[in-house]
C-alpha cells in the first residue's frame, strides 16, 4: 500500500490510472480496488479533494431539479442512496435536514409547481408545496415576504472532505497506488499503452481514465478529442460562526436559475451557518479568490432570506470553482479504440452521485477492452468523525481514558486534540500540509483561522515530516 508525493514514479505499467483524485476520481479508483489489477490514482495537488472537491456546498442531494430522464438524474438519484449507506457504514458526518426552496415573488410562487412536478419526473416523491404561515412556523427567522416554498424532505448537509478521504484511504488500502504532485503534462498512445509524462516523470498504462476535474476537457484534447469545453463556475461562499447556527433549521434554497441553484443560506456538518455560492463564469481555472463585489452581493441577498444572519460574525470565506460546460449533462463516454474513458462535466452534485459514477464507469470499461475480473469486498473502514452530529474524541471519557491525546486540546476554537492530528498525520493517506489537515481534523478551521494554534499545529506537522524522512513514499 503506498502513498507517494515526490521522486520518481514505478517504472512498471499499471493495467488502470485514473487521473484526478477529486471525490469522483477516488470514488472510481475505490470501486477499481475491487478487482485484481494494478491501479493508480494520480492528482496534480499535493493531496485528495484538494481542488474543486474541497469547496463546494456540502449538500447530499435529493436530485430532485435535475433535468429528467437525464444521466445526471439517474446518477443522483442512485448515489444519493449508495453514499447514505456507505457514510453511515464508514462514519462520514451528514445531517438530514430538509430543505425549503423559498419563493419570495410571484414570479418564484407560480414556478413552484412545475419544480414539484419536475420532482415527481427525477423519482422524488416527496415535494410537497407549503404556504408562506408554515414556511414561517418552521423558519421563524426568514427574511419578510416569502409567499410559499417546495418543501423538500430528503436533502442533508455531509462532509465532503471526509468523503474524498474515505474513498481514497480505500483504495490504498485495496492495493490501489496513490501518487501526489503529479500533474499529466502530455499523453502519448501507441496503440496497446499510453505514456502519460508528469512532473514527476514518466508513467505507463494499459488504460486510462479521465476525472481531470476542471482540466478533463484539456485532457481530452491530449487525445485527439474535442467533445466539451469547461468553463470554471466560481462559487464564492460566507461561513458565520458557531453562534449563527440556532437560527437556521433547513437549507434555504432559492428558486433555480440557469446559472445553477443560486444562493442559499445552509447549517454545515461542523456547526456554521453557509450562505452563498456565487455563480460567476470565468476563463482561468486558478481564481478560486474572493472579492468584494462577490461578497457584498452574498451579503445583500442574505440579508432579504434571513437578516439576523448577516450580523452575526464571519468566520471565514472561501471560493469554489465548478466545471461548467456548454451541455446540460455529465459527459461520461468510453473511447474504445484508445482504451480510454472520460468523467467529464460533473457539476456541484458529482459529490452526491460519486459512487454511482464510479458504478457507472465499472460497467463502460469493458468497452475499452479491460477485463476486470470478479469483484472483491473491500476492508472496512471506519473514519473519524469531525462533525457535530455525533460525539468528538474530546467528549468521549472512555476514548480519552485510554488514550489521553484524545483530552489534549491543540485547537481550541474546534475542539481538536493531539490524539486526532497525530492519528491524521501518520493514516493511510496523511496529511501533509495545513490544509490537508485542517480538511481531516478542523485544526486552524475555526474563529481565530489558526491565530492561537498555528505554531503548535505547524510543529507537529515538521515533526511528522520529519518522522517520514525524506518526502517521497510513504508506506502504511
Amino acid at each position: 500500500m503506498r502513498v507517494t508525493t515526490a521522486g520518481p514514479l514505478p517504472g512498471a505499467t499499471y493495467d488502470v490510472v485514473v487521473v484526478g483524485a477529486g471525490v469522483v476520481g477516488s470514488a472510481i479508483a475505490r470501486e477499481l480496488a475491487r478487482h485484481r489489477l494494478r491501479t493508480a490514482l494520480v492528482d496534480a495537488r499535493d493531496d485528495v479533494g484538494d481542488g474543486t472537491s474541497k469547496a463546494n456546498t456540502a449538500i447530499l442531494h435529493t436530485g430532485f431539479d435535475a433535468v429528467p430522464g437525464s444521466l445526471e438524474s439517474r446518477l443522483v438519484r442512485e448515489g444519493r442512496h449508495l453514499l447514505a449507506a456507505y457514510a453511515a457504514e464508514t462514519g462520514i458526518p451528514v445531517e438530514p435536514l430538509g430543505a425549503l426552496l423559498v419563493a419570495w415573488d410571484r414570479e418564484q410562487l407560480d414556478a413552484l409547481p412545475a419544480l414539484a412536478a419536475k420532482a415527481e419526473r427525477n423519482g422524488y416523491h416527496e415535494a410537497a408545496i407549503i404556504g408562506p404561515d408554515e414556511v414561517y412556523r418552521r423558519e421563524p427567522r426568514l427574511g419578510p415576504g416569502a409567499l410559499g416554498a417546495l418543501d423538500v424532505p430528503g436533502e442533508s448537509v455531509i462532509c465532503p472532505w471526509t468523503t474524498t478521504l474515505a474513498y481514497a484511504t480505500q483504495a490504498v488500502r485495496g492495493g490501489v497506488e496513490l501518487h501526489l504532485n503529479c500533474r499529466v503534462e502530455n499523453i502519448a498512445d501507441d496503440g496497446e499503452h499510453h505514456e502519460l509524462t508528469t512532473g514527476r516523470g514518466p508513467l505507463r498504462t494499459r488504460h486510462l481514465i479521465n476525472a481531470a476535474g476542471l482540466h478533463a476537457d484539456e485532457l481530452d484534447r491530449r487525445l485527439g478529442r474535442d467533445d466539451f469545453t469547461v468553463t470554471p463556475r466560481r462559487g464564492q461562499l460566507i461561513v458565520f460562526d458557531k453562534l449563527a447556527r440556532p437560527l437556521v433549521n433547513h437549507i434555504l434554497l432559492p428558486v433555480p436559475t440557469a446559472l445553477g441553484k443560486g444562493v442559499l443560506v445552509s447549517p454545515t456538518v461542523y456547526g456554521n451557518v453557509m450562505l452563498g455560492p456565487t455563480a460567476e463564469d470565468l476563463d482561468d481555472k486558478r481564481a478560486t479568490n474572493s472579492t468584494e463585489e462577490g461578497l457584498r452581493a452574498l451579503l445583500s441577498q442574505g440579508e432579504r432570506i434571513m437578516p439576523e444572519l448577516v450580523a452575526e460574525e464571519i468566520t471565514t470565506v472561501y471560493a469554489g470553482l465548478r466545471s461548467a460546460t456548454e451541455h446540460e449533462d455529465y459527459r461520461i463516454r468510453a473511447h474504445p479504440a484508445q482504451r480510454s474513458l472520460t468523467v467529464g462535466g460533473i457539476r456541484s452534485t458529482g459529490l452526491t452521485a460519486s459512487m454511482a459514477i464510479a458504478a457507472h464507469v465499472m460497467d463502460l470499461l469493458p468497452e475499452t477492452g479491460l477485463a476486470l475480473g470478479p469483484a472483491r469486498e473491500l476492508e472496512p473502514i471506519r473514519m473519524p468523525n469531525i462533525g457535530e452530529a455525533f460525539p468528538r474524541p474530546y467528549q468521549r471519557p472512555e476514548l480519552i481514558a485510554a488514550d489521553p491525546a484524545y483530552g489534549t486540546l491543540v485547537c481550541h476554537c474546534e475542539r481538536v486534540s493531539l490524539g486526532e492530528i497525530r492519528d491524521a498525520l501518520t493514516a493511510t493517506v496523511p496529511a501533509c500540509s495545513a490544509d490537508g489537515l485542517r480538511r481531516r481534523t478542523r485544526a486552524r478551521g475555526g474563529r481565530c483561522q489558526g491565530f492561537y494554534c498555528g505554531p503548535a499545529v505547524d510543529d507537529l506537522l515538521d515533526t511528522a515530516a520529519a518522522e517520514r524522512g525524506a518526502p517521497g513514499t510513504v508506506t502504511r
